[in-house]
């Protein structure tokens, strides 16, 4: 981005700011957006203790509850994936507080009206 010399230090340094969240936003590669749910549930088989006995259900069992076109999705995610699972949530939730900080930066940028466009 070019900057005029009209612009000051606090005016650069929103720049600065915005361009470093931008460079994380690009670095969150693994996000998921949604929340990570435990499940138990009971089997398919009529006679096991499962079906009598609301403490004695599988699991846990994992799931990533979403939201897409099609309303609310729960998707199961196996044991082995736990973790890359969880760190994915964990990127989507810094992901939602980025786009917060870049909005905040981009108002008072625009209030600070520049000579040139800053976004």
């Amino acid at each position: 981005m070019l900057y005029n010399t009209c612009m000051n230090k606090k005016h650069m340094s929103l720049h600065e700011k915005r361009d470093a969240l931008l460079a994380e936003m690009a670095s969150l590669r693994g996000l998921l957006n949604g929340s990570l749910v435990q499940r138990y549930s009971t089997c398919s088989r009529k006679h096991c203790i499962c079906h009598t006995d609301s403490g004695k259900r599988h699991g846990p069992r994992l799931y990533l509850s979403t939201t897409g076109e099609k309303g609310q999705r729960q998707v199961y995610i196996p044991v082995a994936c736990a973790a890359g699972a969880a760190e994915g949530v964990a990127q989507g939730v810094r992901l939602r507080a980025i786009v917060r900080e870049l909005t905040a930066l981009n108002l008072q940028l625009l209030r600070e009206k520049p000579l040139e466009s800053s976004l």
